[in-house]
């Protein structure tokens, strides 16, 4: 007989065997066993929680006479013909591929027809999200009032999709993600089985790479055993099979990250890449690890089972844990993420992973609060280490700039002239400007007070503060142009009468509004 894979292998035949589905089963098992049994059902969960499985054994056991406690006997006639799939009463339907107004119709032709040897004629629809439009109008009536020895059983990874008219014909049932720990446990009862060797550490791995789908654990484990034929399964042969990696690995990438070496985690995934890790499965088993981190600076009793960790690895994590802080954990947990979607889309992954790791190591690639409060902790840092602040921004921005060996030229002191040249081409001088500044200086009044002071005089309080604190930037535009030395002195007063009594030589053309045209 040829090999049969162990998730065909071990599915489960009863309701006893089913695992991490307890609120569904005990509901089924009551409604056989008081003779309440619904016209439909609509099965919904993640891949490889047990919907079809469950969907199967509610036929058998609906349909067999010797039920105990609501379980099938598993050996008349009917059971084993609904197990073998050879049963006439008992329909699998996969609505990927048959997906047709057509084939519902042929649906509800042939529920017509009594059954042939059960009570009950048991309609399996698998992935009944991807009926169209058509069908499921079709289906509606049918479904809302079949024959009395009808059942239909919708299954599906994706509820959301089912039109509202369905679903409320339907009675629904939420099949849960499994826990580690059930999972773990139902693979070694699986080992044990097969006669073979394992470390507990390998299927909780294995366990926590499934995802809460029974169905992958037990094919990665059939993978796994595979590759090591009669030898005992350990964590190290998990790793190589799946493609992981140990999470001593993620803490020399937190290091570097932390360190703000990204040279270093790039050469180290290089490594992992020609060993044939996968980089999908390495951006989240990454983000795994960031996420105990973040429940371990969280609170300080967070359990082993929690974070699917050894107690050995628990040690060292809380001593990575201690290094980093919250917001650092959260903006790389967030780059992970959108790491992880980003790669479901692109051609280059190695490529997009490499981006993502410089963003973490470089916060001023972004611009968002966590990157900014980073820098910031940074600079603080290189501080309190006594390296200047001109010399900390320089390490923060890019490489140092080769400082001229040439002294800066000494610039003449203004004439009044100048400081007059200034004044009649002042809308000339300012014309590049922006915003509150430019705004604040169209409301000055100048002058020259002396032969290298340029007096302005304002009004408005807010104009006169903000020019005083601008005073060098509005100075060193000035000696840009005329190439020479001047001062600023500002002056406020409190009314216009003033200004005219006390400077009635400032040009007050200067007050009108500048506007500026481009010379031909």
């Amino acid at each position: 007989m040829s090999y049969i894979a162990l998730y065909r292998k071990f599915r489960p035949n009863s309701f006893d065997e089913v695992k991490g589905q307890d609120h569904i089963v005990t509901t089924l098992k009551n409604q056989i066993t008081n003779n309440r049994i619904g016209h439909a059902y609509l099965f919904c969960g993640t891949r490889g929680t047990g919907k079809t499985s469950v969907a199967k054994i509610f036929a058998k056991a609906v349909n067999c006479n010797r039920t105990s406690d609501g379980n099938p006997c598993g050996e008349c006639e009917t059971c084993r013909s609904i197990q073998n799939t050879t049963s006439m009463d008992v329909v699998e339907i996969d609505a990927a591929s048959n997906n047709g107004v057509d084939n519902i119709r042929q649906i509800i032709d042939e529920v017509q027809y009594s059954p042939t040897s059960g009570r009950f004629k048991v309609y399996i629809i698998d992935e009944v999200h991807m009926l169209s439009i058509g069908a499921f109008n079709a289906l509606l009536k049918t479904l809302e009032e079949p024959p009395a020895y009808v059942i239909f059983i919708l299954a599906t990874t994706e509820v959301h999709k089912i039109p509202i008219t369905i679903l409320s014909r339907c009675q629904r049932y939420d099949f849960r993600r499994l826990t580690a720990e059930l999972i773990t446990q139902a693979l070694a009862e699986l080992a044990v089985k097969e006669g073979i060797d394992f470390e507990e550490k390998a299927l909780k791995h294995i366990a926590r790479t499934a995802d809460g789908s029974m169905r992958d654990a037990i094919s990665l484990f059939d993978q796994c055993i595979s590759f090591y034929l009669n030898e005992p399964l350990t964590y190290e042969h998990v790793l190589g099979i799946l493609g992981a990696v140990d999470t001593e690995v993620f803490t020399y990438f937190t290091e570097k990250l932390i360190n703000r070496d990204a040279i270093s985690c790039i050469n180290r995934l290089d490594r992992l890449v020609m060993k044939g890790v996968d980089i999908s499965q390495f951006v989240l088993d990454y983000t795994w690890y960031l996420r105990n981190m973040m429940l371990l600076k969280t609170s300080d009793e967070v359990s082993e089972e929690l974070l699917s960790i050894s107690a050995e690895k628990l040690d060292a994590l809380k001593t990575s844990a201690g290094s980093v802080s919250m917001e650092i954990l959260l903006r790389y947990i967030r780059i992970l993420s959108e790491l992880s979607n980003n790669l479901k889309y692109t051609s280059q992954k190695r490529i997009t992973v490499e981006t993502a790791l410089i963003k973490m190591a470089v916060p001023q690639m972004e611009n968002d609060m966590g990157s900014i409060l980073e820098r910031l902790n940074i600079l603080e840092g290189k501080l309190e280490k006594g390296i200047p602040m001109v010399q900390a921004d320089q390490l923060e921005t890019g490489p140092k700039l080769e400082k001229s060996s040439k002294p800066k030229p000494v610039l003449p002191q203004a004439g009044i002239e100048d400081v007059k040249y200034v004044v009649d081409n002042w809308g000339k001088l300012v014309r590049h400007l922006e915003g509150g500044l430019k705004v604040c200086l169209g409301k000055a009044k100048l002058s020259a007070k002396e032969e290298n002071t340029l007096l302005m005089v304002f009004s408005d309080s807010y104009a006169c503060k903000l020019v005083e604190k601008e005073a060098e930037y509005i100075k060193n535009i000035i000696r840009q142009e005329i190439g020479k030395q001047i001062h600023i002195e500002t002056k406020q007063l409190e009314t216009e009468e003033r200004f005219e009594d006390h400077y009635a030589e400032i040009r007050s053309k200067i007050n009108i509004p500048i506007i500026v045209e481009e010379e031909e």
